[in-house]
């Protein structure tokens, strides 16, 4: 008669006695990580985004500018302004294109890069070629990008020192445009956090409403 063969006191236990001990915890760790993901994945973001959307509806929906039944921009994203008669931005290192939403980032170019000071001479270069009896200091924020690419402000002297060159290209009084830069200059938050600044694409838009 053949006998069942016997396990040794070395032999390791069978799978199914060694699963034993978990199987009674592994239902509840599995509750537990569908309700997490539930919560974190669903509940939460609608929560935060209905509250969102009833208490800052503008600023929910991306601070849309819309003119005439257009979105024009947002207030948040820079925009490539090129035209004398326009208040020009900060430069943008985004690539494949200036202020690129999907591309948000700076130039990653240490102050002593060759390439850096080349890229700001040119820069200071055209806006001097734009505004040939210009002066004045060309302040930073005009030739250098901001560490997103996609910095919406100016500086209000940087928008002073293009005033003139706006002025002349529109046929306006400089003292019109000055006067118009105070109207959209935004105070420091709180009062006391950041630097006064001009949104370009507020300050353009009211640039063009001029009569």
């Amino acid at each position: 008669m053949d006998r069942e063969p016997t396990r040794s006191a070395t032999s390791p236990p069978p799978r199914a006695a060694l699963l034993r001990p978990v199987l009674p915890q592994l239902r509840p760790a599995l509750t537990l990580l569908l309700l997490l993901l539930v919560l974190t994945g669903i509940v939460y973001p609608l929560a935060v985004t209905l509250v969102a959307r009833l208490l800052f509806p503008e600023q929910a929906a991306g601070s849309l500018v819309r003119r005439d039944g257009h979105t024009v921009g947002s207030l948040l994203i820079g925009q490539s302004f090129t035209d004398p008669g326009h208040f020009w931005g900060r430069p943008s290192a985004t690539t494949p294109q200036p202020y690129n939403g999907t591309a948000s980032g700076g130039s990653n170019l240490g102050p002593l890069n060759p390439a850096l000071t080349d890229a700001i001479r040119a820069r200071i270069a055209a806006l001097r070629a734009a505004d040939p009896g210009n002066s004045a200091p060309v302040p930073v924020d005009l030739v250098t990008a901001s560490a997103s690419g996609l910095d919406p402000h100016i500086s209000v002297a940087a928008a002073a020192y293009q005033a003139a060159r706006v002025a002349r290209a529109r046929g306006l009084a400089v003292e019109r445009v000055q006067a118009l830069i105070a109207t959209r200059t935004e105070g420091r938050l709180l009062g006391v956090i950041g630097e006064p600044r001009v949104n370009v694409l507020e300050l353009n838009l009211a640039l063009d409403a001029l009569k």
